[in-house]
C-alpha cells in the first residue's frame, strides 16, 4: 500500500510545518544520490517526537517498512519534556461526554480568525497557514481517538484551556495526557500514586507512542543525525533518502515511498533564530535542552534541496509563551515546568536543579551591567523586552540581558544560609555566559533590598562601599534610583 503524505496526516499527527530554509554554522548540502545504500525501507522518519512516532506508527500499521532516525540517544524530541497539554477539538468523544457542541469547521474558523488579539495587541491566528489549519481542524478528532488507541490516557476531567495558548476561543478542547506508570524524564521514576492519573505530562503521550511503534516493528536508529536529503538530482525530482552520521560513520538511507522530517523546530540553533530576532544570542536556552535538540537541521536540509521558509512571522509575534521567564535560578536548562532531579537520568548534563523561585517579589533582578530593569513579578512580553535591552556595554550590543544576578530568597532557602553561585553541586551551576570569577553571597534580604546595584569583586562576596554606597561591576557609583525610575 501507498501512504502519501495527506494519508500520513490524515491517520497521524494532527499538526504539519512548512520545509523551511535558513543560514547557520554548519548545513548540510545539496548533493547527487550516492552509488552505495546502507539501508532502504519505505518511509524514513526524521525525528521521534510528537510528529515522528504518530507518523512511524501509520505507515507501518500502512504496511510500509519504516526507519526512525533520531539524532539522541533517546526517544520522545521536546514532546516527553512538555506539559503533555493536547488541544485536540472538532467533536472529540471525551468533548461529546461534557456536552461541549465542536466541528472541524468551528476548529477552522477559531485557529484563522484575524480579529483575535492579545491584550497586547499581538493577533493570535492572523498569520496562521490556512492550508495547514484546514488539515489540523479535518484531523483533530482521528488524531485524539489514534493517540488513546495507541496507549495514550488522559486525565479523566473536562477539556480546559489550561497549560497551553492560542488554542481558540469558542469552546474548552485541551486534554491532559496522564503518565500512569511510565518514569518520568525529569525524575526517573514513576508518579506518585496521586499524580499518576491527574498531573499532565508529555512523559504520559511519548512513552505510549514509542512503545505502539516498537510493539507493530518501526525500527530505531538512535544517535544518528540526519546530515542531508538525496533528491534524483541535487534540487530536482523527487526526494529518494537521506544522509546520517553515526558518532563519525557517513551512512546513506534509501526511502522507496517518503522522507519524514519531524526534526522539532529551530529554536535551539542561535543563527537560525537571529534571523527573526536577533536579540535572541545565546544565552537564551531552548526550553527542552539537554534532552533534545532543536537545531533547525530538517529546515536547513530542505532549503538545500530546494525548499522554501513560510510562515515566518509566527517568530515574531509576542503571543504565547514563545519565550518564557524560568522559575529556576542557578542552573542552565530552566524550563519553566521542569526541572532535572539528581534521580534523572538526565542530570549528567543539566548538572543542577537551581533553586525554584516561590514568588517573584521575593527577587531583584539586576542585568549584566548592574541596573534593576523591570518589575520582577511581569511575565509579559514587556519583561521579556527589557531583559533583552542594550545594557550600556559596548562590547555586547545585542543579547546578554537574561544574565540576572539573583539577590534576594528563593522558597526553602533560609536567612542563614549563604549561596555562593560559582560551586557546582546538584543545586547550583554557575552559568557558562558569565564572569566566572564572580561570587554572590548575601545574607538577607534586607541586605540585599539596600545593595540593588552592587561591585563584584573577584572571588569574593556582593557589598556596598565603606559608606554604604551602591557600586556597578564598572566600579561606578550609581544613583539612588534603580532601573526603572522607582
Amino acid at each position: 500500500m501507498t501512504v502519501n503524505r495527506r494519508d500520513l496526516l490524515v491517520r497521524g499527527s494532527a499538526t504539519a510545518a512548512a520545509l523551511a530554509a535558513g543560514s547557520a554554522a554548519t548545513t548540510a548540502q545539496a548533493q547527487q544520490p550516492p552509488t552505495q545504500w546502507h539501508h532502504t525501507v519505505d518511509v524514513v522518519v526524521i525525528g521521534s517526537g510528537a510528529c515522528g512516532l504518530p507518523a512511524a506508527i501509520v505507515a507501518k500499521e500502512a504496511g510500509s517498512s519504516v526507519i526512525v532516525v533520531e539524532a539522541q540517544p533517546h526517544v520522545g524530541g521536546h514532546a516527553r519534556v512538555s506539559g503533555g497539554n493536547m488541544p485536540l477539538g472538532g467533536g472529540t468523544s471525551v468533548q461529546k461526554r461534557y456536552n461541549i457542541a465542536d466541528s472541524a469547521d468551528l476548529v477552522f474558523q477559531d485557529l484563522t480568525d484575524w480579529s483575535v488579539v492579545q491584550p497586547n495587541g499581538f493577533p493570535d491566528y492572523r498569520y496562521n497557514d490556512r492550508e495547514i489549519i484546514r488539515a489540523f481542524a479535518d484531523n483533530c478528532t482521528a488524531t485524539f481517538e489514534f493517540l488513546r488507541e495507541h496507549g495514550v490516557v488522559f486525565v479523566d476531567k473536562p477539556p480546559d484551556r489550561q497549560g497551553g495558548s492560542s488554542v481558540g476561543n469558542s469552546v474548552l478542547r485541551t486534554m491532559h495526557c496522564a503518565p500512569m506508570d511510565w518514569p518520568l524524564i525529569q525524575t526517573g521514576a514513576p508518579a506518585t500514586p496521586n499524580q499518576r492519573t491527574t498531573m499532565s505530562t508529555g512523559n504520559g503521550l511519548m512513552q505510549p507512542l514509542d512503545a505502539a511503534a516498537r510493539k507493530v516493528g518501526v525500527e530505531y536508529l538512535l544517535e544518528h543525525r540526519m546530515t542531508g536529503i538525496y533528491r534524483e538530482e541535487p534540487t530536482a525530482g523527487r526526494v529518494v533518502g537521506v544522509a546520517v552520521d553515526h558518532n563519525g560513520t557517513k551512512l546513506n538511507i534509501r526511502a522507496r515511498k517518503a522522507v519524514i522530517i519531524a526534526t522539532g523546530g529551530s529554536s535551539g540553533n542561535v543563527n537560525f533564530r537571529r534571523m527573526f530576532d536577533p536579540r535572541l544570542t545565546e544565552e537564551y536556552q531552548q526550553a527542552c535542552a539537554p534532552y533534545a535538540d532543536q537545531d533547525a537541521s530538517g529546515e536547513l536540509a530542505a532549503m538545500d534541496v530546494g525548499a522554501s521558509l513560510w510562515a515566518t512571522a509566527i517568530q515574531t509575534t509576542e503571543t504565547g509563551s514563545a519565550i518564557t521567564k524560568t522559575r529556576h535560578i542557578g542552573c542552565r536548562w530552566g524550563y519553566a515546568t521542569l526541572v532535572y532531579q539528581p534521580e534523572s537520568p538526565m542530570f549528567h548534563l543539566a548538572k543542577a536543579t537551581g533553586l525554584t523561585v516561590a514568588d517573584w517579589q521575593d527577587v531583584i533582578f539586576v542585568n549584566q551591567a548592574g541596573r534593576r530593569f523591570w518589575n520582577e513579578a511581569d511575565g509579559s512580553y514587556k519583561f521579556f523586552a527589557a531583559a533583552m535591552a542594550y545594557s550600556g556595554d559596548p562590547g555586547k550590543l545585542n543579547g546578554g540581558g537574561p544574565i540576572w544576578a539573583m539577590k534576594g530568597w528563593p522558597a526553602g532557602v533560609t536567612f542563614d544560609q549563604t549561596i555562593t553561585l560559582n560551586t557546582v553541586d546538584e543545586h547550583i551551576e554557575f552559568s557558562p555566559f558569565t564572569r566566572p570569577d564572580w561570587r554572590i553571597e548575601v545574607q538577607d534580604v534586607v541586605e540585599v533590598a539596600n545593595c540593588v546595584v552592587v561591585r563584584a569583586h573577584a572571588g569574593g562576596t556582593v557589598t556596598q562601599d565603606e559608606q554604604g554606597r551602591p557600586w556597578n561591576p564598572h566600579g561606578e557609583e550609581i544613583a539612588a534610583e534603580d532601573g526603572t525610575g522607582q
